[in-house]
C-alpha cells in the first residue's frame, strides 16, 4: 500500500540527548561576481566526481543540472549534518564532550566540504544554549546566544576551508511541522528570519544556501487548490524575499510526501512534479532541488520488497527527482540519507544510492556527523571521537579524506616581551611519546562534585560533575553512603561495587577516557533509606 500521510517514521524524534585551506581564495573572491555560466544548459550526467573543483570558492550559482563554483568549475557539495542546533538545547549536540573545532576538523578530514547546520526559529530569536555545553572545553561559545553560536560555528568552518548550509528545520524547538509555518510561527515570521539570516552572511560567502523548510509532508502539497498547503508557492515567496537580500545565495528547496501522479514517498522526497511546475525565482540559476531518501530501516517503503530490489531503485530515483538534473532543470542535492548499516538491505540500499550518487555526479548531504540519531546513528561512535569505518567506507566513493593541518592562531597585535619559541615539529599519525601534561603538584587529575537532584523515601538521584585537569584514559569515583542498599540504575558510568558504606563506579560510554579540560555530567539512581549529607567523594584517574 502507498504510505499515507503521517504515517511512517519520519515523525520520530531523530536524536537523543545524551581542508586545503581556501581561506585565502574565500577572501579574494568574496567581492568578486559570479562568473556568467554557459549559454547552454549542462545535464549533470555530463560531470564525475573526478571533474570537480575540490575545494570550490566564493559563491555558487546554478548551470542546467551542475553546481558552480565562482570560478565557473563544476562543483559537488559534500555535506554532513550536524543538528542540535535545532533541538530544546539551541547547540549543535556532542560539545559536552567535545570542542567545536574538534568536530569541523574531523568532518572535514573524512572528505566533506560542507556542513548541513539545522536550526529552529524558536532556537535563533529566543531560545538559550543548553547548560549541559562543556564551555571548560568551549570557552568561546559561555555567554553567547543560539545566534552567535551559529556566527562562531560559520567562522570556525570558513577557517577551515568548509562551507555551511543553513538548514530551517523546525519552528519551535520540540517538533517538526508538516508545513512551514504553525500557529506560533507564521509564514511571515519565516520569510522575516530567513531575510534577517541573509542579512546577516551578507557578505560571507561561506554561507553557500539556505534549506527553506526541513521535510514538507502531510497536507503539504506541490501546487493544487488550497493555497495555505502550496509549498511550490510557499518557496517561490520565500526564495524571492531571501534573494532581495542577497542574490548569490543558493535556494535550496525540498520535495513533499504526496506527489501529483498519487504516489507517496519520503517526507520531503518527491520531486516529480518539478516536470511540470519548477520553481521559477526572480534571480536565475539559484534554484538547487533537494530529496531526502531512507532504507527499509527507518520505513518499509513498498519498493524495499520488491522481487527486484535493490536493482529497482535508481528508476525510483529516477522518477521521483534524479531526472531534474539529468535534464537540465537544475542541479539536485540529496539532502538527507543514512543508516545505521546493520541489515542486509540497507546495505544494498546504500551501495546503491553511492553508487548512483557517484555515476551522476549528485551533491549530497549525509544524516548525520552525529551519533545521537536515533534510526540511522552517525559517523562517530557514542563517544563522539571514534569514526564509524564501516560508514565511511561505503562513502568512499564519493569523498575524498584529506589530512586538516592545525589551524596557527593569528599572532598578537602587541609583541611578546619574550623571544617566540621554536615552531612545533609537523605532526604525524603517530602519538607523541611524551606523556600528557601533568596537573600542578598536589591537584587531581579528574575532579568530582557530588550533588542530589531528587529524592524519596528509600531511594535518590544523584549526579557527579567530573573534571579532567589532564588527559586520562580511564577513572574511577567513590562515594560514602552509610545507608547504601544497591543502584537501580546509571548514565555515563558504570557502578562495579556496593558495600555497606559506598559505591564505586567506573566512566563508561562517553565517559570511558577524559581530555584535559573536558568537563562530563553523570548520575546513577541509587535504593537508600536517605541521600547522604556531604558524603567524602575520591576519584582515581589513569
Amino acid at each position: 500500500m502507498p504510505v499515507k500521510p503521517g504515517t511512517h517514521p519520519r515523525a520520530r524524534a531523530r536524536w537523543t540527548k545524551v581542508l586545503v585551506p581556501a581561506v585565502a581564495a574565500l577572501l579574494v573572491l568574496a567581492g568578486c561576481g559570479v562568473a556568467q555560466p554557459a549559454a547552454q544548459p549542462t545535464a549533470i550526467s555530463a560531470v564525475r566526481a573526478a571533474d570537480v573543483s575540490v575545494t570550490g570558492a566564493g559563491w555558487l550559482h546554478t548551470d542546467g543540472g551542475t553546481i558552480r563554483d565562482a570560478a565557473n568549475k563544476p562543483y559537488v557539495i559534500r555535506a554532513a549534518n550536524w543538528f542540535g542546533l535545532e533541538t530544546p538545547d539551541c547547540v549543535p549536540h556532542g560539545l559536552w564532550t567535545i570542542k567545536l573545532n574538534d568536530g569541523l576538523r574531523q568532518i572535514k578530514s573524512m572528505g566533506f566540504n560542507t556542513i548541513r547546520l539545522p536550526y529552529s526559529n524558536q532556537c535563533i530569536t529566543s531560545g538559550k544554549v543548553s547548560s549541559d555545553t562543556n564551555f571548560y572545553a568551549n570557552p568561546d561559545l559561555a555567554s553567547k546566544s543560539p545566534q552567535q553560536v551559529m556566527d562562531l560555528f560559520v567562522a570556525k568552518s570558513k577557517a577551515l576551508g568548509l562551507n555551511v548550509i543553513l538548514d530551517r528545520h523546525r519552528p519551535s524547538s520540540n517538533a517538526q511541522a508538516e508545513l512551514w509555518y504553525t500557529p506560533q510561527y507564521s509564514e511571515a515570521k519565516w520569510i522575516a528570519d530567513w531575510k534577517m539570516l541573509a542579512a546577516r552572511y551578507k557578505n560571507e560567502p561561506t554561507v553557500i544556501g539556505f534549506d527553506l523548510h526541513n521535510e514538507p509532508h502531510g497536507v503539504a502539497r506541490w501546487g493544487g487548490a488550497n493555497p495555505a498547503q502550496d509549498w511550490h508557492a510557499a518557496a517561490t515567496r520565500a526564495g524571492n524575499a531571501v534573494l532581495a537580500v542577497n542574490p548569490k545565495l543558493l535556494i535550496i528547496v525540498e520535495g513533499v510526501e504526496a506527489q501529483g501522479n498519487d504516489s507517496w514517498t519520503w517526507w520531503g522526497g518527491g520531486l516529480a512534479d518539478v516536470a511540470k511546475k519548477p520553481v521559477k525565482l526572480s534571480v536565475p540559476n539559484r534554484v538547487v532541488y533537494s530529496p531526502h531518501d531512507y532504507p527499509a530501516s527507518v520505513y518499509p517503503q513498498k519498493w524495499f520488497a520488491a522481487p527486484n530490489y535493490p536493482a529497482n531503485l535508481p528508476g525510483i530515483w529516477d522518477a521521483n527527482w534524479g531526472f531534474i538534473a539529468k535534464q537540465g532543470i537544475a542541479p539536485v542535492l540529496v539532502g538527507e540519507f543514512g543508516s545505521k548499516l546493520v541489515t542486509t538491505s540497507d546495505k544494498q540500499w546504500m551501495s546503491k544510492l553511492v553508487s548512483y550518487l557517484a555515476t551522476n555526479g549528485t551533491s549530497f548531504a549525509y544524516w548525520s556527523f552525529n551519533p545521537n540519531s536515533s534510526d540511522t546513528g552517525g559517523l562517530l561512535k557514542s563517544d563522539w571521537r571514534t569514526p564509524e569505518t564501516a560508514k565511511l567506507t561505503a562513502l568512499q566513493p564519493i569523498l575524498r579524506p584529506v589530512a586538516v593541518p592545525a589551524v596557527t592562531p593569528k599572532p598578537s597585535a602587541s609583541p611578546s616581551p619574550k623571544p617566540s619559541p621554536k615552531p612545533s615539529p609537523k605532526p604525524t599519525s603517530k602519538p607523541s611519546a611524551s606523556p600528557s601534561p601533568k596537573p600542578p603538584t598536589g591537584a587531581p587529575a579528574v575532579s568530582a562534585h557530588w550533588s542530589v537532584q531528587s529524592s524519596w523515601a528509600g531511594g535518590y538521584v544523584a549526579t557527579i560533575t567530573v573534571k579532567a585537569a589532564r588527559d586520562v584514559s580511564s577513572w574511577s569515583v567513590t562515594f560514602t553512603d552509610p545507608q547504601v542498599i544497591g543502584v537501580v540504575n546509571s548514565w555515563g558510568l558504570k557502578c562495579t561495587s556496593v558495600t555497606k558504606r559506598s559505591v564505586t563506579c567506573v566512566g563508561t560510554d562517553w565517559t570511558t577516557s577524559l581530555r584535559k579540560g573536558q568537563t562530563a555530567t553523570i548520575g546513577l539512581q541509587v535504593n537508600s533509606a536517605t541521600p547522604p549529607v556531604n558524603p567524602k567523594v575520591t576519584v582515581t584517574a589513569k
